[in-house]
């Protein structure tokens, strides 16, 4: 019921693009048919129809909220927007809020909402698993983990085939430090610099970005290395990333026979095609950052290290992506140090990306462990380490290792219905088509605005770096990021933020997401930055 409906959205659409009819954004009393003119500059864009109507929130009122929020909840500023939302209900890629109010989410609850907000088979699923077991730990043996260990690990090529089931990205990662440092027995482990990979005391050493750094002892040795920025870094241009829009920085590499650079662009967003020559191992850039990564080792670690850390595009530092080929030999060097190999999959994996099903298939490499968590049950607490037999059995000689509530019975069965959900929805794929389509599209408004540094990203994960001016590529100060990110949110979309000076915007919305919907998203972000660059012509 819910493809048929979306085909007739787009059927409708293709009236609407004309300006000749819209369907209203519906009310609390549902949808209705009027007749509008087509879009000005400053005409609030038409939101795209849906076929659910929210229940009316009927719970604590906004101002008692508050008060319990300052009383009793952390005082950690982590809300968005001067006047924080207080949503009610989610269906699919929309939410709404307690005055009825309509988002399209654009952010999947930071990278987490994976097949839809309470998706009719997920949420079925988990009702019938309610019904007949909440929880039992792995004391007992329950067929939904087991079910969900045979699923999962068909979905990896060996030898990454060992399975242990916890809460959350930060426990997993937690757990795979351990095994690093078991199967080592050594201490050191590398991570990049922009790098989030959780906020536990022992994974804040991983994680590099400032605003989660303290002051109190934690995550002891760790190293941080040059995160190899192609747009913000020292080295990189427009043929260095595998993304479908390139930076328009001057490409560092090498020129070619036409002296344009290490590759021939035959399309000015686009430069992975059978015609373009020269692969990705001229790329200067990438050198240089291999260099830097050397040095590391060289000088800030043990001659033998534990392993590293790498997500495959960085998620919180605002989707940032390394050159081609750098983590592959950036994996030899770890590994002839006789470290391992960890990708963090937490915000890339189950088919975001589109092209692949995991990120590091991407980059063309093997981890030794693979981390996930987030999207895996489509915001129900879970997150799994993967791993070989051999660090396994080295965790296990010197840990007894136990999550009470990983790998309970709802969220085995919750993390099956997921997977299914995106084999039979076609979902990779529909993160590959719209996702280029996404991102296409979003590199027009940096041609259009000075202001937009850079697009960057590949499928369902885009980055929107804003910055003074595209020659400093200064960042743009916070306080006007944040007046375009409310004035999104007043036009009904939803977007993250990121990056080390919260200059990026974040955009990862549930991998249902039609190219109807990417249009609003983009004629609201283009109202924005209109709306941005008129506040300060005055």
């Amino acid at each position: 019921m819910a493809l048929a409906w979306r085909n007739v959205r787009k059927a409708f659409y293709m009236e609407t693009s004309l300006g000749i009819l819209h369907l209203c954004p519906p009310s609390s009393l549902g949808a209705s048919w009027i007749s509008v003119p087509r879009l000005t500059l400053h005409t609030k864009p038409s939101m795209p129809s849906c076929d659910f109507s929210p229940e009316r929130y009927q719970s604590l009122p906004y101002s008692r909220v508050l008060e319990i929020h300052k009383e009793n909840l952390s005082p950690v500023q982590t809300a968005y927007f001067q006047k924080p939302l207080l949503l009610h209900q989610g269906h699919m890629e929309w939410l709404f809020d307690s005055e009825g109010n309509r988002y399209l989410d654009f952010f999947s609850g930071i990278v987490t909402v994976s097949v839809g907000h309470c998706h009719p088979k997920v949420t079925a699923v988990a009702q019938k698993q309610m019904d007949r077991l909440w929880h039992t730990s792995s004391v007992f043996f329950h067929p939904s983990m087991h079910e969900y260990a045979d699923k999962l690990s068909a979905l990896l090529p060996e030898p990454l085939k060992v399975i242990f089931l916890v809460n959350s990205g930060s426990e997993a990662n937690d757990l795979a430090m351990m095994m690093a440092r078991a199967y080592s027995n050594h201490t050191d482990i590398i991570s990049f610099r922009g790098a989030y990979h959780g906020c536990s005391p022992y994974t804040l050493g991983l994680t590099n970005v400032g605003i989660y750094k303290t002051q109190l002892p934690s995550g002891m040795g760790c190293q941080s290395t040059m995160c190899p920025d192609i747009f913000r870094g020292p080295w990189g241009g427009s043929y260095c990333r595998d993304s479908p829009v390139q930076t328009v920085r001057k490409c560092s590499c090498s020129p070619g026979p036409n002296g344009q650079g290490g590759r021939v662009e035959c399309h000015p967003h686009i430069t992975d095609c059978d015609l373009c020559m020269f692969a990705a191992d001229c790329c200067q850039a990438k050198e240089q950052y291999i260099e830097q990564f050397k040095e590391t080792l060289n000088t800030s670690v043990a001659k033998s290290i534990a392993g590293f850390f790498a997500e495959p595009i960085q998620g919180v530092n605002g989707v940032v992506q390394y050159p081609k080929e750098f983590l592959k030999e950036a994996f030899a060097l770890v590994r002839e140090r006789g470290g391992v190999c960890i990708a963090d999959e937490v915000q890339t994996g189950f088919g975001r990306l589109g092209s692949h099903f995991w990120g590091f298939q991407s980059h063309d490499v093997l981890p030794d462990i693979v981390t996930m968590a987030k999207g895996i049950g489509n915001g129900f607490p879970m997150a799994a380490v993967v791993t070989t037999p051999e660090i396994a059995k080295s965790l296990a000689k010197c840990l007894h290792h136990f999550s009470t509530f990983g790998g309970n019975p709802l969220a085995c069965a919750i993390g099956s219905a997921v997977l299914e959900v995106i084999k039979e929805e076609n979902l990779q794929k529909n993160s590959q088509e719209v996702g280029t389509y996404m991102l296409l599209k979003f590199a027009k408004l940096r041609d259009e605005f000075d202001i937009i540094g850079d697009v960057r990203g590949k499928g369902l994960m885009m980055g929107i770096e804003m910055v003074q001016d595209k020659m400093s590529r200064q960042p743009l100060p916070k306080t006007e990021v944040n007046q375009i990110h409310e004035d999104c949110k007043d036009m009904g979309l939803l977007v993250g933020r990121g990056g080390n000076f919260s200059q990026t915007f974040r955009i990862a919305p549930p991998m249902c997401i039609t190219k109807l919907e990417v249009d609003f998203a983009f004629e609201v972000f283009r109202a924005a930055l209109i709306q941005h660059m008129e506040r300060r012509a005055k």
